[in-house]
């Protein structure tokens, strides 16, 4: 999947001022985590609803910058109906991506938008705090 500039900048606006998956539900079968970067205002929470190894619902909330709202948004939009294990090799390929790895571009999909965030190293720790968010909370169901 190839992006220009214009289709990429669409996607993250629209991310970013019409998030999915925006609110938190804060029930009791919900797995939630937090994380936040010290080098500006991110700070999110993140809930997933995990049954059978399968995620069935994620949601959430938080004040973030448009990088991190929008890839946020689109994550939690590709989680959704994955087992865990696709999951983990999603956010495995996202990072990659991030750091200039090779990856599996197919996979990504609509998360390719985020595969010139290299060109602006502040802002890598923006595109990866979903990723970053729902580590935690895969770790958690883990333990």
């Amino acid at each position: 999947m190839k992006i220009d500039k214009e289709t990429r900048r669409e996607i993250i606006v629209d991310n970013y001022q019409n998030p999915y998956h925006k609110g938190l539900k804060k029930e009791k079968d919900y797995v939630i985590a937090n994380t936040n970067n010290e080098s500006c205002i991110d700070n999110i929470d993140i809930e997933l609803k995990i049954e059978d190894g399968k995620i069935v619902d994620a949601n959430f909330d938080g004040e973030a910058c448009a990088i991190s709202t929008s890839a946020t948004s689109i994550l939690l939009q590709k989680i959704i109906g994955k087992t865990t294990k696709e999951v983990e090799k999603l956010l495995k390929n996202y990072v990659n991506m991030i750091e200039e790895e090779p990856y599996d571009k197919d996979l990504l999909e609509e998360l390719i938008v985020y595969d010139e965030i290299y060109l602006q190293p502040n802002r890598k720790k923006c595109a990866l705090l979903p990723e970053e968010t729902i580590k935690k909370i895969l770790g958690q169901i883990k333990n």
